[in-house]
């Protein structure tokens, strides 16, 4: 490490424009998630990097950390977990919580990463606890539950308790920092393919390169209507990650037969509101919501199986698979033998 790791070189370095390397990135994650950090620091660092523009080194960096720090969970099999970046400020129903509902149907082991609300209305794991599902497993019983079920649930602060340093400086600032971007990042199952909304279009390719530089199969995506997920109401821009390389493309979900909706037909409300949503989607009620979730769901199977030659074929492949998860009364079956299993552990 150079002479530049300190918190007055490295915020210098940010001010004037210049880019960090991973390990300068690295460096920093250590000092805030060992507690050694000021609030100050922490705030001064995060604000600065966003400011300049984060790169695919610097999050590499970033992320890297974490994850070394965070508490491990191995699930066999090739796994796929599919997330929001969050801050879009649509407050939709959780789209991409009921597409993992969907895809585990299908077939995928999925292991969602995730944390209660912070710029939406309901968070992942306000509306899974609502349902009935466990947050304070062990890495052992979410292993399990994965394998059971098909299904399972990393709680954030499970796994990474060293972000108790940066919360509080998270929520005052009040504002979208690398964080928010860091959360798709970290899972701690390590998934071999992931299938990514991002609110920000800059950050499109800064978080595909973060992808492709670990070799993992993903769909990083944004609503040209600005959802971080793929959209209904308008096309997508998608980038590919495979084999080491990302590609721009777009999409749009008329190749599927979806007719366009107002992104207001997809608000959510309280927990409640949501959860009730989930349980309409698995009892058959057609609409937006099923729509969306149903697209979403697709571009999980995509990410985990591969988007082959053409992602139109996939995505059709994929929907079909998402259609018939749903139609044959199998996600229904995934959520309750979700929450039963889940239920069956008792705390740690």
């Amino acid at each position: 490490m150079d002479s530049r790791t300190t918190w007055p070189t490295l915020l210098s370095a940010l001010l004037s424009g210049e880019h960090l390397t991973a390990d300068e990135s690295a460096w920093a994650m250590r000092e805030i998630m060992s507690g050694a950090a000021t609030p100050s620091q922490i705030a001064g660092f995060v604000i600065a990097l966003r400011a300049k523009g984060e790169t695919v080194a610097e999050v590499v960096g970033l992320a890297r950390t974490m994850l070394d720090l965070a508490t491990p969970l191995s699930v066999e099999g090739p796994v796929v977990d599919i997330v929001g970046t969050g801050g879009d400020r649509a407050h939709t129903v959780n789209v991409s919580t009921m597409a993992a509902i969907v895809a585990a149907a299908a077939g995928a082991r999925v292991v969602k990463h995730g944390n209660r609300a912070a710029s939406s209305s309901c968070g992942a794991a306000d509306v899974l606890e609502h349902l009935g599902i466990r947050l304070d497993l062990t890495p052992d019983q979410t292993a399990q539950v994965a394998r059971e079920a098909g299904i399972a649930f990393c709680f954030a602060p499970v796994y990474h308790p060293a972000l108790r340093f940066a919360g509080p400086t998270r929520k005052e600032i009040g504002v979208p920092t690398v964080f928010n971007f860091l959360g798709p990042l970290t899972n701690p199952a390590r998934p071999s393919a992931q299938a990514i909304g991002v609110y920000d279009a800059g950050m499109l390719p800064v978080l595909a390169g973060v992808f492709a530089e670990r070799g993992v199969s993903a769909l990083v995506f944004r609503g040209d209507d600005g959802l971080d997920e793929l959209t209904i109401a308008a096309t997508s821009t998608v980038w590919v990650v495979k084999d080491g390389t990302a590609t721009q493309t777009t999409f749009d979900p008329a190749v599927l037969g979806i007719p366009r909706a107002d992104v207001g037909a997809l608000r959510g409300g309280d927990v409640a509101f949501n959860a009730q949503a989930v349980h309409d989607l698995v009892g058959g009620k057609t609409g937006p919501i099923r729509d969306a979730v149903l697209l979403n769901a697709a571009a999980a199977l995509v990410a985990l199986n591969g988007p082959g030659e053409s992602l139109d074929d996939a995505m059709t492949d994929g929907y079909a698979r998402a259609v018939q998860a749903v139609d044959s009364g199998a996600a229904s079956a995934t959520l309750d033998r979700w929450i039963e299993v889940s239920g069956a552990h008792r705390p740690a």
